[in-house]
């Protein structure tokens, strides 16, 4: 019985271990491929929460209709898989134009077998034990299968991302995968013994309990899908407002498998009511900041309260499905099976659905208003106190939606939502004697245009004015000769105000919802006196594809955002920037962020690169609608830094040697948050 027991434990430990371990193996390669937006690991964990969903479909069948032969070809396609994906990995040669397909792509064909493996085990492993010993389903089993899920979202930031190249994660990922499918194979096989020398009917013997009611399974479903929501959305808030990266995605996870554990291990640590009252108080808390649409929370209270709001919503969540829970073990697969459909669908809502139907983010209040309702539907039966507390909360909950979505649209003319963001043009007339337009994407500017007089409006505003660091880069670089500029980053198309006759200005920008935008609700590209390009995708793709462009000025502008793409900060990004300049060339870095110090970082790379570096500050002008910029100018052309009026303008970047240098493989956004 010992052995039994710790070949189970051990198979159910190490598939829920691998399994979220791959997640943000696989997302982070995906990241380079799509601009590394926050969007990229809601998808993936649509794609994971959707494989997760067959994977429990396919255990619940085997438990009713066991076809070993099925299994062990699954076992050992799955591992063929994870060795194909170990040495060809995923990104390269692969389209963005319609970036849900492509993470649903990548992932299916390189991770997705395997993943549907791993998926089985927790459920198949408590039905195997049923039959093996002849007992009751061991819960705690399900339990220790987020436990170990919890210890690798810990391990991948903290000891393997900072070590490993990704090409290593891989295969010590896929030496795992080898260990667990001899484990399960050898269980497997017993079952397999044990079930045809047992009769049907002893097995079915082991039944107690009723059969589960329709309204509770509904709830299986539904209560589920609400913590999932709670997940991704609260994901999207700290990825979209922070940064893109594994550790970031991690938290909101780890925070929701702890949930997990707490509610099928210790069911009995906190009663109903004191998690109610919890739960009362974060959604009264999450109104209130949700309705601040223009407060700039600090970052450490910001993650802080999402999290605990986000942990108490989903323990509520998943103690009430757990409380629930079924008492025959026919039903077993049934409940997990439902589980993961809840898991599936509430990610599916936030990831791929709310987006196409609302043009404004309203993801969170939605979610709170679902959550309070659910609340009321679970507590009905505590009497009317807890009938009137939830329906005037979920009352509340409703007012705020409509709210938020009129505050949304006031002074709106233009909002669109995809993949890469929700962008919104703000038209105000408060500005003296004339009308502003402002280009936002959440809560950050990416251009504005003073629609006043001709001067104000050919006049660049903004981060991008004549005293900035790209306005000086611009100006200063050639002299009278005509310019060639490229730009990484379109937004309203500000910098184009410096095109003169003759020069050409090559914009790059991912996202296809901010050409059309730039274009036709601002004027700075059709009244440029350059001749003006755009090319669509992202940029590291679409210059490693081009020849050298000869560029003058290399601006990269792709930082004010509070996504960071990471992989326009690499080793390798800069030798692909510096392949595409002219002789005498500068790149303009724009690294103005409220949360992150990116002087560092690319001082280390300037400096490995044998560039020079310096930083160029300039000052919020009200009557100009000037904001307060900084910029890091980087150039192997001393003569250009040698010139008055740049080297009294500007001041040398501070040195950082203890900063490892970013590449591909390697990036760690830590040591330069904003705490």
């Amino acid at each position: 019985m010992t052995r039994s027991r710790w070949l189970f434990g051990s198979a159910v430990f190490l598939g829920a271990f691998l399994l979220f371990l791959v997640e943000p193996i696989a997302a982070k390669q995906l990241l380079p491929v799509l601009g590394g937006s926050a969007a990229v690991w809601i998808t993936c964990l649509v794609f994971f929460q959707t494989v997760l969903l067959c994977a429990y479909l396919y255990a619940h069948w085997m438990s009713s209709r066991p076809r070993w032969v099925l299994y062990f070809s699954l076992l050992l396609v799955g591992f063929a898989s994870a060795v194909g994906w170990c040495w060809r990995g995923a990104g390269s040669g692969i389209g963005t134009a319609h970036p849900i397909l492509t993470v649903f792509a990548v992932l299916g064909s390189t991770i997705g077998l395997p993943f549907l493996v791993l998926g089985t085990t927790s459920p198949l492993m408590q039905v195997w034990w049923a039959r093996l010993h002849q007992s009751a389903i061991p819960y705690r089993l399900f339990a220790v299968s987020n436990l170990a899920s919890l210890l690798a979202l810990a391990v991948y930031p903290t000891l393997i991302e900072p070590h490993l190249t990704l090409q290593a994660q891989r295969v010590t990922w896929c030496g795992g995968f080898a260990l667990f499918a001899s484990i399960t194979g050898v269980l497997a096989w017993k079952t397999r013994s044990a079930a045809e020398a047992t009769p049907a009917q002893n097995v079915a013997g082991f039944e107690d309990g009723a059969p589960t009611a329709p309204m509770q399974k509904r709830l299986w479903v539904l209560l589920p899908m609400c913590a999932a929501m709670q997940l991704s959305a609260v994901t999207r808030y700290i990825t979209a407002n922070i940064a893109a990266i594994p550790l970031l995605w991690i938290l909101p996870l780890a925070v929701y498998l702890l949930t997990i554990i707490l509610a099928f291990e210790f069911p009995r640590m906190l009663p109903r009511s004191i998690i109610a009252r919890f739960l009362i108080v974060m959604l009264a808390g999450l109104g209130y900041a949700l309705s601040k649409q223009d407060v700039e929370w600090p970052l450490r209270i910001s993650i802080g309260f999402f999290l605990i709001e986000a942990f108490i919503a989903c323990l509520f969540c998943h103690s009430e499905v757990y409380r629930l829970r079924p008492r025959r073990a026919s039903e077993a697969t049934l409940f997990y099976l439902l589980f993961a459909a809840g898991g599936a669908l509430g990610s599916f809502l936030i990831g791929i659905a709310f987006p196409l139907v609302f043009r404004f983010n309203l993801d969170l209040v939605i979610t709170c208003c679902l959550t309070a309702l659910l609340a009321l539907l679970v507590t009905w039966k505590d009497g009317w106190n807890s009938r009137l507390l939830w329906g005037v909360a979920t009352i509340v909950m409703v007012v705020q939606i409509f709210w938020i979505n009129i505050v949304n649209q006031r002074n709106t003319t233009v909002a669109v939502r995809n993949f890469y963001g929700a962008l919104r043009v703000k038209q105000t007339f408060g500005f003296p004697g004339a009308t502003l337009r402002t280009l936002t994407n959440g809560n950050v500017e990416h251009g504005t245009q003073i629609f006043g007089t001709d001067e104000q409006r050919h006049m660049p505003t903004s981060y991008y004015a004549e005293d900035s660091g790209v306005g000086m880069a611009i100006r200063m670089c050639c002299g009278t000769q005509p310019r060639n500029i490229g730009v990484i980053g379109l937004g309203a198309g500000t910098i184009a105000a410096y095109g003169r006759q003759g020069d050409h200005i090559q914009f790059y920008e991912i996202n296809p919802a901010v050409e059309p935008i730039a274009r036709n609700v601002f004027t700075y590209i059709r009244d440029s006196g350059a001749q003006v390009s755009i090319v669509p995708g992202d940029a590291r793709t679409s210059l490693a594809a081009e020849p050298p462009q000869q560029f003058n000025v290399l601006v990269v502008d792709a930082f004010s955002g509070d996504a960071i793409p990471l992989h326009l900060l690499t080793t390798q990004a800069l030798a692909l920037y510096r392949r595409h300049l002219g002789p005498g060339g500068v790149i303009a870095f724009h690294i103005s962020n409220r949360h992150v110090d990116l002087e560092p970082p690319i001082w280390v790379l300037a400096n490995q690169a044998g560039m020079q570096s310096r930083i160029v500050s300039s000052y919020a002008n009200d009557a100009r609608d000037e904001f307060t910029a900084t910029w890091m100018l980087v150039s192997d052309n001393s003569a250009f830094f040698a010139q008055p009026e740049v080297s009294s303008h500007s001041s040398p970047a501070a040195p950082n040697s203890s900063l490892r240098p970013w590449t591909d493989d390697f990036s760690s956004l830590l040591p330069v948050l904003r705490w």
